[in-house]
């Protein structure tokens, strides 16, 4: 590289993956992997405990929850949830 030269990295822009029932989750930015790490352990404590509130049921919350896209509803694919409902 010669003087004056220099390359622009933004670290924003890299790609991250996160791994969530043996699902890989391709996500824009590394700050994305907390976030879907957080919205799983979400998922899925409201799966062990049946707690779908405010919801009346878990196929109303699915249903809400999807028109939300982006990280939920990737995590939603790798937790099975959209194909139990």
């Amino acid at each position: 590289m010669r003087p004056g030269q220099f390359f622009l990295i933004s670290l924003n822009a890299m790609p991250a993956e996160v791994v969530i029932e043996g699902t890989t989750l391709r996500l824009a930015r590394p700050s994305d992997v907390a976030v879907a790490r957080r919205v799983a352990a979400h998922f899925q404590r409201r799966i062990a405990e049946n707690d779908w509130r405010p919801y009346r049921s878990r196929a109303d919350a699915v249903r809400a929850w999807t028109r939300l896209g982006g990280i939920r509803l990737q995590v939603m694919e790798a937790l099975s949830l959209l194909s139990e409902s």
